[in-house]
């Protein structure tokens, strides 16, 4: 847990990049809204558009992988957050990265901090849907790399 513990501190405010493996493809879209919810268990909550593909995959494969991006990952924020993207694999060509073990989705390396999930409930919300997620494991964190957030609709750095 104290992994864990460590790994949400990095993550207030924070952009991150979720994603999936659907059998033979990856899909991942950029999101603001990964929070911490409970430290025993460990559980995580996330945002998505209810209209997006991501979403409909998360209704159908309860494991993915959260990745807190840094401050110099400005890039990969905005290839994730773009309409019309390709595949992740594609969008990560070049960007260190990994298969997570216990999801099998794609884990950006070199961000604040990265996880594996498990839905364990979803929840409807206006024009969104609400994951709760238990956390599988903490795939690396690190306290000293500067967060990327999103204010007035501009990537930032923090620290």
């Amino acid at each position: 847990m104290g992994e864990f513990t460590e790994a949400m501190a990095q993550v207030a405010g924070a952009v991150s990049v979720v994603t999936v493996r659907d059998g033979r493809d990856d899909v991942g879209t950029t999101v603001t809204t990964l929070t911490s919810i409970s430290l025993d268990p460990p559980l995580v909550m996330v945002s998505l558009a209810s209209g997006g593909y991501l979403n409909e995959l998360l209704l159908r494969r309860d494991r993915w992988a959260a990745s807190v991006l840094s401050a110099e990952q400005k890039a990969v924020a905005s290839r994730f957050a773009a309409a019309g993207r390709p595949g992740a694999r594609l969008l990560l060509a070049g960007t260190p990265h990994h298969r997570g073990p216990l999801s099998e989705a794609l884990v950006v390396e070199k961000g604040v901090t990265a996880l594996e999930a498990e839905t364990t409930q979803v929840v409807p919300a206006g024009d969104h849907t609400l994951y709760v997620a238990r956390v599988l494991g903490v795939a690396y964190v690190d306290a000293a790399a500067a967060p990327l957030v999103r204010l007035r609709g501009r990537y930032r750095s923090v620290g």
